[in-house]
């Protein structure tokens, strides 16, 4: 595990014009999905933001597919995260509404964090591999 910050999380990235859409959509789901809403905002609320040309490319961003692993279970998993429209589990694309999503965001290759899962468990995720998408105009 790479070092982390006294909360025993890695340091977060992110995209500043990502981080004020995922604030916004974290607050508008604050009393549906208070969990992941409460995840969210905490991860960005500790975020050092970049531009969108300075952000380093092997930190997870919206649309990034990720390869990483479940210490827990050693279960790898490669998915695309993603905003909740485009999701789509069975082409594995995941929304960063999902608990999983938002322990994804923000970390970088070789960085692992320990991340509660939809019924509270406490799971270790470690990313294997970061691949950008390609980024437009």
């Amino acid at each position: 595990m790479t070092r982390s910050t006294r909360t025993g999380r890695p340091p977060v990235h992110l995209i500043d014009t990502e981080a004020d859409n995922l604030t916004n959509l974290a607050l508008g789901v604050a009393e549906t999905m208070p969990q992941v809403s409460e995840l969210l905002m905490s991860e960005i609320a500790r975020a050092t933001m970049h531009k969108a040309t300075r952000m380093p490319s092997d930190v997870v961003t919206m649309h990034s597919t990720v390869e990483f692993t479940d210490e827990g279970s050693g279960a790898e998993r490669t998915v695309q995260l993603v905003y909740p429209a485009e999701a789509d589990i069975s082409n594995g694309r995941i929304s960063i509404l999902t608990p999983v999503g938002a322990g994804l965001i923000g970390l970088r290759e070789g960085h692992s964090i320990r991340w509660p899962d939809r019924e509270g468990r406490e799971r270790q995720l470690t990313i294997q591999k970061v691949t950008q998408p390609p980024r437009g105009k």
